[in-house]
């Protein structure tokens, strides 16, 4: 199982990151400690605080030929992660 999905970079996350705070989306059934040692055993870092935050998935609906179908997108769960001061995370130096 791998607690780290992805690194979120979208416009307001990537505006956290000049104040050492970096945006993940993580596994659903993680807690913060196995976040915390999966986030410094990868990038090498100190982490202060972590907080997390549970996202419900959105509804759709789509129009077929049978009629209307309607759905639910995923849900996840994202984790906002405060390093130490003056330590970086640098996601595009494997590029």
């Amino acid at each position: 199982m791998s607690i780290l999905k992805r690194p979120l970079l979208t416009e307001k996350l990537t505006a956290l990151n000049e104040v050492g705070k970096y945006a993940f989306e993580v596994d659903r059934k993680a807690n913060k400690i196995e976040i915390k040692k999966a986030i410094q055993s990868r990038y090498g870092v100190t982490v202060e605080k972590i907080s997390t935050m549970r996202t419900q998935g959105k509804v759709k609906s789509r129009n077929t030929k049978s009629g209307v179908v309607s759905g639910r997108t995923a849900s996840s769960k994202k984790a906002i992660v405060t390093l130490k001061a003056g330590e970086v995370i640098d996601f595009y130096s494997g590029i």
